[in-house]
């Protein structure tokens, strides 16, 4: 197909598609004439998957690239590529940590114990968890989180269980790794949406009368 056409079919602009191929974001179209380039439906999923990583995933261009690199890269392992994804997810905490923040690490690391998980108490996702924690501390909810921490673990368990059994259906890896950071980053917001609708439910049961 032509980039009109691929245009069309995405929804993406020809100047915005040829941006990408710029940014080396979406592969070059075959040259069928000094002027001409054509497209096939591997463009088509690419740059999809470009759009839905960058307006549901809010992942930079500088990211999304970093993301498909990984995907791209057939000596990275499944484990490695999620891992990339969701390190450009999680926000960095860069202040000089306070009495919450020490005290909410020490939490998550009991956390990270109690459960068995296998993973670092220092990295980027239990830092992340760790300034959630101690931001409810210093507004005065820490009570908060700490009646529902291991009930929202039991959920996120739940959830990547789910999310792993399907990128299990995959048989090649491209298809699995693809899927993997599709999970990972487009998974968050359909999470938090499903929670904010469990929120409206749960609250119009509670609380609403007649």
């Amino acid at each position: 197909m032509r980039i009109g056409e691929l245009s069309r079919r995405t929804g993406v602009s020809v100047p915005t598609i040829k941006y990408y191929v710029r940014e080396g974001l979406l592969p070059a179209g075959r040259l069928s004439s000094p002027n001409q380039a054509s497209y096939d439906e591997t463009h088509e999923r690419r740059l999809r998957l470009i759009r839905a990583l960058l307006d549901i995933g809010g992942l930079s261009v500088a990211g999304i690239r970093e993301v498909l690199a990984a995907i791209d890269d057939p000596g990275q392992s499944v484990h490695k590529v999620l891992g990339e994804a969701v390190h450009l997810l999680v926000p960095r905490y860069e202040a000089d940590p306070d009495a919450a923040m020490i005290a909410a690490r020490a939490k998550v690391a009991a956390l990270i114990e109690r459960r068995g998980w296998e993973m670092d108490a220092e990295d980027s996702q239990s830092e992340a968890l760790a300034a959630a924690l101690a931001a409810l501390d210093r507004v005065g909810y820490g009570s908060y989180a700490e009646a529902v921490l291991d009930d929202y673990a039991d959920a996120a368990e739940k959830a990547a269980r789910a999310d792993l059994a399907y990128v299990g259906r995959s048989v090649a890896r491209e298809d699995m790794v693809e899927s993997s950071v599709v999970g990972t980053v487009l998974g968050e917001a359909m999470l938090a949406a499903l929670r904010r609708m469990a929120h409206v439910d749960a609250s119009a049961r509670t609380y609403e009368t007649e």
